[in-house]
């Protein structure tokens, strides 16, 4: 098999994106019809019926918790009640982040746990367009004043294991839908690090010490940049922290975080 960038390669998808070209819309719709006939659009958590792919039946999309405001402008996380103003929680002011702000769809409850580890762990690559694009509307204020979006740097050795990076899926999807540019490689993971499940916040930030960086070859691409950090879940903040310490000493201007769900402890709105 020829290599992505080898010329036949380039040729054959030339010709390819050419054919496809040519095929009326008419027949494309037949053809949509019926592969959903055939495979019949199920609900992306439970299976159940659904009007369309990549959707969530009426009984799961109410089981998702999503986070509307008022949130933690610093943190993205609820508050149980309207203050009316612009408000930081008390993690936020207790323990405040590297990032500027984070921005999450929902909160790390059951039903968004099961979407996440299923794009992670279970090959659903394609949650990662219907993820990216709730994950693009819930950070639209993030993404307005964006230069850059950056996945979450994989170590290549779980990358060779896992054969994706769903921070990467997500960001690419991100950057298509809000039209800003996507840098798959302008963070680094320079070393391994045992998995964080399990970890108290200090043993995370220690595992993470020094993990990720902006390369040489990358530092051009950051510097002076706003960039959008995205991961699929945000835990304790250690590996964003990371993350954006590095950008920053990359060069970039600023670092906002976004995430699919973030873990939300009740009556503190962090």
């Amino acid at each position: 098999m020829f290599p992505a960038t080898h010329p036949v390669s380039e040729r054959l998808g030339a010709i390819a994106s050419r054919l496809a070209a040519r095929i009326p819309k008419a027949a494309r719709r037949t053809a949509t019809s019926l592969a959903d006939i055939v495979y019949p659009p199920s609900c992306m958590v439970c299976q159940g019926a659904t009007a369309e792919p990549g959707a969530l039946c009426a009984q799961c999309w109410g089981r998702l918790r999503l986070i509307e405001r008022p949130y933690c402008e610093r943190l993205g996380t609820p508050f149980s009640v309207d203050a009316g103003a612009t408000l930081l929680s008390p993690a936020a002011i207790a323990n405040p982040p590297v990032y500027s702000r984070a921005r999450a769809v929902a909160r790390f409850d059951e039903t968004a746990r099961l979407l996440a580890h299923r794009l992670k762990y279970g090959d659903r690559l394609d949650l990662a367009w219907t993820l990216s694009g709730w994950m693009a509307r819930a950070g639209a204020e993030l993404l307005a004043e964006a230069d850059l979006v950056v996945p979450v740097a994989m170590h290549r050795h779980r990358l060779w294991k896992r054969r994706f990076n769903q921070a990467a899926l997500l960001a690419e999807g991100i950057a298509r839908r809000s039209g800003k540019r996507v840098d798959a490689f302008a963070l680094a993971r320079k070393r391994p690090t045992p998995p964080q499940v399990g970890l108290t916040r200090v043993e995370r930030q220690a595992n993470l010490a020094g993990a990720f960086e902006v390369g040489e070859e990358a530092r051009a691409r950051v510097a002076g940049m706003r960039v959008v950090l995205v991961d699929d879940v945000l835990t304790t903040g250690a590996t964003a922290n990371a993350a954006a310490r590095a950008l920053l000493r990359g060069g970039a201007q600023a670092v906002d975080v976004l995430v699919f769900a973030t873990v939300v402890h009740d009556g503190v709105g962090a």
